[in-house]
């Protein structure tokens, strides 16, 4: 019989993380304006170049912008700002997610393009991502697919500081018998994101959001958020909002038949970072999507791929693609009002990716190196 002092400890613990989540909700609610880039004097772009094939990666990356925003940083008006020390072997030597000084440096950017960071499986380390997520209140994680040919036109909008993630490290466990975790859903949380993904939608003459979870099972979380979500819904009447549960779309984005009438979907954490996944390999594989993490006042630019520690055992990291930490970088100059350049990037990775093809990253050494990819990129802008 389970004994009573693991009763009071998990009863304790509860509401501890109760006490907190609680808390969290009520100051999403006196959040201030939205930074206004366009107001800035100068832009602070932060670089960190993460784990395993992070650092590789990210120096093409490093290169890429530097093409791209000769003027800008001519003239001053965007700043690059190498950040070190968001490495595996750092983090672990602290016994932080984020060092503090690393998160310190973080925030005196206004965005950061970041590399994977490799997150320890077991114990009780958090995910870099997921620090940074909460840190910097980056509600919203934004991912792109497109695939054309097949009228394929689709953008993610996945919650990103809530669900099973924002108390991933916090479970409780009675040893020998059973383990939980938690999962948790703000109403102020849920609103911003689903404002986020019909505006969006409205602002880019879409007509379709997608909400999807699992609402029928959970039905106090995912229920709310479908809830909060239709309520939403009802202030945009000329877009229409239609309920999915995660399991039949996961088959829907490979239903040739129906997929390509998807256009905006908004959903929880946990089924957002699956089903991009899902959705990246549709369009050619995870190294070929980008990633953004939108806040109203930081924003994190990433590959949406791990860190790729085979690829490092197996002496493969110059074959690295660098595609996805591109697209990454077209959706932070977007961001931060730079629409020309991206404009010149997405087309240079289209001529790249989609049309010449003259050279392949394979992630094998058949393949072409990371370098010589970013050379062929930068030599169509």
């Amino acid at each position: 019989m389970i004994s009573e002092k693991y009763i009071n400890d998990a009863v304790a613990q509860f509401e501890k993380v109760l006490r907190q989540q609680a808390e969290r909700g009520e100051k999403m609610k006196e959040a201030s304006a939205p930074k206004d880039f366009a107001s800035l004097d100068t832009i602070t772009i932060g670089l960190c170049g993460g784990d395993g094939i992070g650092p590789i990666i990210m120096t093409e990356a490093e290169r890429l912008l530097k093409k791209l925003l000769s003027d800008e940083l001519a003239c001053g008006k965007v700043s690059l700002k190498k950040i070190e020390g968001l490495t595996i072997e750092n983090r672990m030597e602290k016994g932080e997610a984020v060092p503090a000084d690393v998160l310190e440096e973080i925030k005196s950017c206004d965005a950061i393009l970041k590399g994977p960071t490799t997150t320890p499986k077991g114990g009780t380390m958090e995910s870099a991502n997921v620090t940074l997520r909460r840190e910097l209140d980056l509600y919203a994680n934004v991912r792109p697919v497109t695939v054309p040919e097949e009228g394929i036109d689709w953008m993610f909008y996945r919650e990103n500081t809530e669900g099973e993630y924002v108390l991933g490290s916090s479970g409780i466990e009675v040893p020998g018998l059973l383990s939980m975790d938690f999962k948790v859903t703000t109403d102020e949380g849920t609103r911003r994101i689903a404002r986020a993904a019909f505006e969006y939608a409205r602002n880019n003459g879409k007509t379709n959001v997608s909400i999807v979870t699992k609402a029928n099972i959970m039905k106090k979380t995912d229920g709310k958020f479908s809830k909060i979500c239709n309520e939403v819904a009802a202030e945009y009447p000329e877009i229409k909002a239609e309920d999915w549960y995660i399991d039949i779309m996961t088959a829907n984005l490979v239903n040739k038949a129906i997929r390509s009438q998807f256009q905006v979907f908004v959903l929880p954490n946990l089924y957002g970072d699956i089903i991009t996944d899902e959705a990246a390999e549709i369009q050619g594989g995870v190294g070929t999507a980008g990633s953004a993490n939108i806040g109203d006042h930081y924003a994190m630019f990433e590959a949406i791929h791990g860190s790729a520690p085979r690829m490092i055992e197996d002496g493969l990291a110059a074959y690295a693609n660098p595609s996805s930490i591109f697209k990454a970088a077209e959706m932070l100059l977007r961001h931060i009002g730079l629409t020309e350049k991206a404009d010149k990037l997405s087309e240079a990775l289209h001529i790249c990716c989609d049309t010449e093809k003259k050279l392949v990253v394979t992630g094998f050494a058949d393949g072409d190196t990371c370098k010589d990819f970013a050379d062929y990129v930068m030599s169509k802008i």
